[in-house]
């Protein structure tokens, strides 16, 4: 019991320093290309490098985020070969370890960073994808609309540097183009304070708001009454969906409280519930990579070709990113139950990995 304590442990530190350096290069090469992106996004948009980098330092631990199984995969098969060219593996098989001993040890180590990735990394790069996405709307895409949505109703900020709304809702029917109890507070040039307008409900149309049973006050504060009120906007029906919260920009114990404030205000929640349960199916996802890296390690342990291995294990996993893509792009059109679309990538990655474990080592 206590050799076998010994080796799990040997093997978990062995895998999870492997996953570690290929991380690590991951996160240098997306860094770098990042900062070229964006230092050519921003030419022209008098923007300066400093900016730049801050915006590529505050997307990098999204990207991280996305690269992680790939790191998983990749991380468990440079581990994988290299016990393998060291003998050290032969020598454990030869022991009578078989390979689902051999493979519990970076299982549990996947599946706790995963657990990690999801309960306390996501937080922290949830935060600075929502500054990354601010700085992005100001600097590269020159939006000044800003939707907010919380329990107590919808916020929403239009207009530009001159003149400024800032419409609050209680309630909101199509997708945002339809407001009901609604107050306006209007700003001039440096915020300076013009008025407000309560009304009954508001319907966005080409290019103006259209307020009924509207209430405009000025600075005076005295209030006049108005069946329909028009308010000039630049807004149109995809801005506001757009420009809401993304869900990339909320962390793993905010997504449900926000799913029920959107359902609330009559917004579709969908993608956000997606990306919820494509978190909870994130440790799966890893446990899969592990197989994955362990079927391609036992092949070159028995025919060699560690380029072969290593072109095989890059397109198992753009192949798992190809059908998470297609599977989140059925699941927000409905086409797919939400909760399928989530896990599919995970099972069936799980599935095909410990089929192949199992051809190769009990048959």
């Amino acid at each position: 019991m206590s050799w076998s304590w010994t080796l799990y442990r040997y093997l978990a530190v062995q895998f999870l320093l492997g996953v570690t350096v290929v991380y690590a290069l991951f996160l240098a090469m997306a860094f770098s290309i990042d900062i070229a992106n964006l230092l050519n996004r921003t030419a022209g948009h008098n923007v300066s490098t400093s900016v730049a980098v801050g915006m590529a330092v505050l997307q990098l631990p999204d990207l991280g985020q996305k690269m992680l199984p790939f790191a998983i995969l990749l991380g468990g098969v440079f581990t994988f070969v290299r016990l393998s060219r060291s003998r050290e593996l032969v020598a454990t098989r030869a022991a009578g370890v078989s390979a689902w001993d051999f493979l519990l040890p970076p299982l549990t180590v996947a599946v706790l960073i995963g657990v990690a990735a999801v309960t306390l990394f996501t937080p922290i790069s949830a935060r600075m994808f929502s500054e990354f996405a601010g700085l992005e709307a100001r600097y590269v895409k020159g939006q000044e609309s800003q939707l907010s949505v919380s329990m107590n109703g919808l916020w929403l900020r239009q207009g530009n540097a001159k003149q400024q709304s800032v419409i609050h809702a209680l309630r909101v029917a199509q997708q945002g183009e339809h407001l009901e109890d609604v107050l306006v507070f209007l700003y001039g040039a440096n915020d300076h304070f013009l008025g407000r307008i309560d009304a009954k409900s508001a319907q966005l149309g080409d290019h103006v708001w259209t307020l009924n049973d509207a209430w405009v006050s000025g600075t005076s504060g005295v209030p006049a009454h108005h069946d329909t009120y028009t308010l000039p906007t630049t807004l149109t029906p995809e801005q506001i969906v757009e420009s809401s919260t993304a869900p990339d920009a909320l962390s793993f114990w905010d997504l449900p409280g926000y799913i029920r404030a959107a359902q609330a205000a009559g917004f579709s929640a969908s993608r956000y519930q997606l990306y919820l349960y494509t978190l909870y199916a994130l440790p799966a996802l890893f446990a899969a990579m592990v197989f994955m890296a362990a079927t391609f390690s036992l092949r070159l342990g028995r025919e060699g070709g560690l380029l072969r291995v290593i072109l095989l294990s890059a397109a198992c996993g753009f192949g798992v990113f190809f059908f998470q893509d297609l599977t989140t792009v059925l699941g927000r059109s409905g086409a797919v139950p939400i909760l399928l679309a989530a896990t599919a990538p995970a099972l069936a990655s799980i599935l095909i990995g410990m089929t192949f474990v199992f051809s190769q080592e009990d048959g």
